[in-house]
C-alpha cells in the first residue's frame, strides 16, 4: 500500500507503511508468537486471519480544525493545527466517498470548527462508522449544546449529501480534554442504532457501543470462535465483555450451543443485544444480556457459595466462557474466579494486547491452551487481535 499522507510525513500512524503486507503478516504472527510462546506450543498455532490491506477501516475519527467556511478534517498537527486526512486510503469505499464529502457539509453547516490552541469554536470532532449494508452513522462532537439548533438546520443538506446516513447524532464534550467524545449524546434522527448485519445476524450498534474497526476479519473471528464452541460440545456459553453480542449471538444463530448469557458495562450495548435476540427470535431465557461489570459481579472465588458457584453469579454455570477484554485483559482477580471456576472446561479469550493475555494465562495454570490464532485487523501497524481456546486439564 502506498500512501501520499505517510510519504509527505502528514501521518506516521500506518508504522509498517511501505512493507509489504505478506512480510508485515508474517513479522506480526511471529511477534504474538514470541510474546505467548511459554503458553502456547507453536504447532497449536493456526494460520493467522487476514483482509484486505486496504480499505478495510469501518471507522473514521477525524479531528476539525480549519475555520467558519472552511474547515479541515483529519488529525491534530503542531501547534494544535489539523493536518488533513480525508483521502485516507484505509476506509472502506462508502465511508471514504463519505469522509471527502464532509468538508462540504460542515463548511454550509456554519458550524465553528475548535480551536485546540485557543479552547474556541464549537465543532471538535467528527465520528462515522460504515456497516456491512453501506449504511452509515454520523456522530458530530460538539463542545456545547446551543449549536444544536444550527446542525439541525443542517441535517437535511447531510442526509442529501449523505443519503446513507442512517444515525446522525449530536455528542456533547464541555471539557478542553484529549479525548474523542463526552458521555450525552443527542440522537438528530428516528434511527438510533447502526445495524452491523454480520453473517445475517443484524448486530445493532448505538452510538457508544463498541465495535471492531475492521468487519472483514471481525466476521473471520466470530466464525473461528463460534467453530470453536462447537468443537467443544458445550450447550451453555457466557461471554463477558459482551459489548452488542456478537459472539455469543453467533454462537446461537449457528446453534453450537442452546443458550447464552452476556455481561456489559454498557446499559446501551445490552439494550442492542438484547433487541438483537429478539429479533432473531430466541427463545424467551435462551439469550439474555446484564449490564454489569465481569471484574466485579462475578464475586470472587474464595467466597464461592453453597452451590460451588462464584458469589454473586447468575444462576447456573455456562459450559464454556467467552471473554474479550480491553487492553488491560481480564486482571488478577477475574482471572483467579476464573481458574477456580467448578464445572467450567473450556474458555475462550480473545485479546488486543498479547502482553496483558500472556499475564492473564499464566494466572490461570489449570487452564491450557488447545488453539490460537491471530486475526489481523489493523494492517499497515503492529496492533493485534489474537483467539486462544483453553481447556481445562
Amino acid at each position: 500500500m502506498q500512501c501520499d499522507y505517510f510519504d509527505a510525513g502528514v501521518c506516521r500512524s500506518c508504522t509498517f507503511m511501505g512493507l509489504p503486507y505478506a512480510a508485515q503478516l508474517a513479522d506480526k504472527d511471529a511477534s504474538v508468537r514470541s510474546a505467548l510462546a511459554a503458553h502456547v506450543d507453536d504447532a497449536l498455532w493456526l494460520q493467522p486471519f487476514s483482509g484486505p490491506e486496504s480499505g478495510f477501516r469501518n471507522k473514521a475519527k477525524l479531528v476539525v480544525g480549519g475555520r467558519r467556511g472552511a474547515p479541515a478534517l483529519g488529525i491534530l498537527a503542531d501547534r494544535g493545527a489539523v493536518a488533513d486526512l480525508t483521502r485516507c486510503g484505509l476506509y472502506e469505499p462508502v465511508l471514504a466517498d463519505a469522509v471527502r464529502a464532509l468538508p462540504g457539509v460542515v463548511a454550509r453547516s456554519g458550524l465553528t470548527p475548535y480551536d485546540v490552541a485557543r479552547r474556541s469554536g464549537e465543532l471538535k470532532n467528527i465520528l462515522m462508522t460504515a456497516s456491512p449494508d453501506h449504511e452509515l452513522m454520523v456522530r458530530f462532537v460538539l463542545r456545547s449544546p446551543g449549536q444544536l439548533p444550527r446542525l439541525r438546520e443542517a441535517l437535511q443538506d447531510l442526509r442529501t449529501t449523505l443519503p446513507r446516513a442512517t444515525v446522525v447524532t449530536a455528542n456533547l464534550l464541555p471539557e478542553h480534554k484529549a479525548v474523542l467524545e463526552g458521555p450525552e449524546e443527542v440522537v438528530l434522527t428516528e434511527a438510533d442504532s447502526l445495524t452491523m448485519r454480520v453473517d445475517d445476524v443484524g448486530l445493532h450498534l448505538r452510538p457508544q457501543s463498541f465495535f471492531q474497526t475492521n468487519t472483514t476479519v471481525a466476521t473471520g473471528l466470530y466464525r473461528q470462535v463460534t467453530d470453536w464452541v462447537r468443537a467443544v460440545g458445550a450447550t451453555s456459553l457466557w461471554d463477558l465483555y459482551c459489548g452488542v453480542g456478537g459472539f455469543a449471538l453467533h454462537a446461537l444463530r449457528a446453534g453450537a450451543v442452546r443458550a447464552v448469557r452476556g455481561l456489559e458495562v454498557s446499559p446501551a450495548a445490552v439494550d442492542s443485544a438484547n433487541r438483537t435476540a429478539r429479533e432473531m427470535g430466541a427463545a424467551p431465557g435462551t439469550a439474555v444480556f446484564e449490564a454489569g461489570d465481569a471484574t466485579q459481579d462475578l464475586g470472587p472465588a474464595r467466597d464461592a457459595n453453597a452451590s460451588g458457584e462464584p458469589a454473586g453469579t447468575t444462576p447456573g454455570s455456562p459450559e464454556v466462557l467467552v471473554v474479550n477484554p480491553p487492553r488491560r485483559g481480564i486482571g488478577g482477580d477475574l482471572a483467579a474466579r476464573i481458574e477456580h471456576w467448578p464445572d467450567l472446561r473450556h474458555v475462550v479469550y480473545s485479546s488486543c494486547n498479547v502482553t496483558s493475555l500472556s499475564r492473564d494465562l499464566a494466572a490461570m495454570p489449570s487452564l491450557r491452551v488447545r488453539a490460537a490464532r491471530l486475526f489481523d485487523m489493523f494492517p499497515q501497524s503492529a496492533h493485534h487481535e489474537v483467539a486462544v481456546l483453553l481447556e481445562r486439564v
